[in-house]
């Protein structure tokens, strides 16, 4: 790949980090404090072309490649980690699948308004007993003559309490021998049947809303239905590959905004007469933080770039989002040491950068689950 940027991936960046810090940044402290969903914030990321990154212009999208999408998402979650998930889960989790999977219909119908920011999407892979191991779920997609039967619950819906369709995996076949098959499902929030409870209550990203989903008797035809009957694995699995692109550049902006306000009170800050940042220990934890950021944004670009070209990423999106993750945790744990009782108070934004990058390491798979997926492919 080249480092290098091309003027269109500048253009967007530049973007995005202007309407950052002068729309979303000045509001971020409030909506993390409020628990508000940023209605006015996610409008405004449909008007600038960001909640459809990579879809073609044609499907309402901005044309644009998936590095612009991660250098989009790394400014907006540098402003404002909730704000940017709410990008990243129509773009990664809604659009990509529908787009990759669906057919003209329902492209026309269920992402050309998603795409452009005129409708909200989400992802229903998730269940109260079913995380990690998702070829356990419960939800079950009985076929009744030409129609399917949807029954079930989805949890941690990101999105969920506003998104106007959700993207639902279901059993659609049974085995006492092997694995169950799966199928994909398109289902609007008005659907009879479709139901959803209060937003979950959360350590971090509070004006990113989610919660749990359930379908009680959904009737549904084969429009619905996104890729082939019994393929919904394949689906979710190739879904998720490219999510992890935009969570592991989610955490790489938590990080940045952290490290960032870390290296300017490093200088301001005095102690024994001198800049924190003249002390060894204090310049030493700086420089590893500027080392795994810049690591891990090169990891980033490189996954994102091997999406762009239409090669297999499973292994370099694990590896971005595991390295990413943990490091942004890292990162924003060292930044809160810098600051001292400072940092831990919730006058200053680091315990709030502190706690939202805390989730990047369990959705979109966690730590271990990349591990299993990068050690197999090691293995190989």
């Amino acid at each position: 790949m080249d480092l290098e940027l091309t003027e269109e991936q500048r253009m967007i960046r530049d973007t995005a980090r202007d309407f950052a810090v002068k729309e979303v940044e000045p509001k971020a402290a409030e909506i993390d404090k409020n628990g508000r969903w940023p209605s006015e914030l996610v409008k405004r990321l449909g008007e600038l072309g960001f909640m459809g990154v990579a879809i073609p212009d044609e499907w309402g999208g901005a044309g644009m490649d998936n590095v612009s999408y991660a250098l989009a998402m790394e400014e907006i979650c540098r402003a404002c980690a909730s704000t940017g998930v709410i990008m990243s889960v129509n773009n990664s989790l809604y659009c990509d699948p529908v787009y990759k999977f669906g057919t003209p219909a329902q492209k026309d119908r269920w992402l050309r308004p998603y795409a452009s920011g005129e409708k909200l999407g989400c992802f229903g892979l998730t269940e109260p007993m079913s995380g990690s191991d998702a070829q356990t779920m419960a939800t079950f997609a009985e076929r009744k003559g030409d129609k399917w039967l949807i029954n079930g619950s989805k949890n941690w819906i990101t999105n969920g309490p506003h998104a106007d369709t959700i993207i639902v995996f279901a059993i659609s076949e049974k085995s006492t021998v092997g694995k169950a098959k799966h199928t994909a499902f398109l289902i609007d929030k008005d659907t009879p049947g479709y139901s959803r409870e209060k937003p979950d209550e959360k350590m971090g990203i509070h004006g990113a809303h989610s919660c749990t989903v359930f379908f009680e008797n959904i009737e549904l035809s084969d429009e619905h239905r996104l890729g082939n009957v019994g393929e919904g694995f394949k689906v979710a699995m190739a879904t998720l590959d490219g999510g992890r692109i935009g969570i592991a550049a989610q955490a790489l902006g938590i990080a940045r905004a952290a490290f960032e306000k870390a290296v300017e009170y490093s200088k301001d800050r005095k102690s024994f007469g001198v800049p924190l940042a003249n002390h060894q220990a204090i310049a030493f934890m700086l420089a590893d933080m500027a080392t795994e950021i810049d690591a891990a944004r090169l990891l980033i670009w490189r996954a994102a770039s091997m999406k762009d070209k239409g090669v297999r990423h499973t292994q370099e999106s694990a590896i971005a989002k595991l390295f990413a993750s943990e490091m942004a945790t890292r990162v924003a744990h060292k930044a809160i040491q810098i600051f001292g009782g400072y940092g831990y108070s919730k006058e200053f934004p680091l315990e709030r950068h502190y706690r939202d990058a805390r989730i990047t390491e369990i959705y979109e798979g966690t730590s271990e689950i990349q591990r299993i997926v990068i050690a197999a492919n090691a293995l190989k």
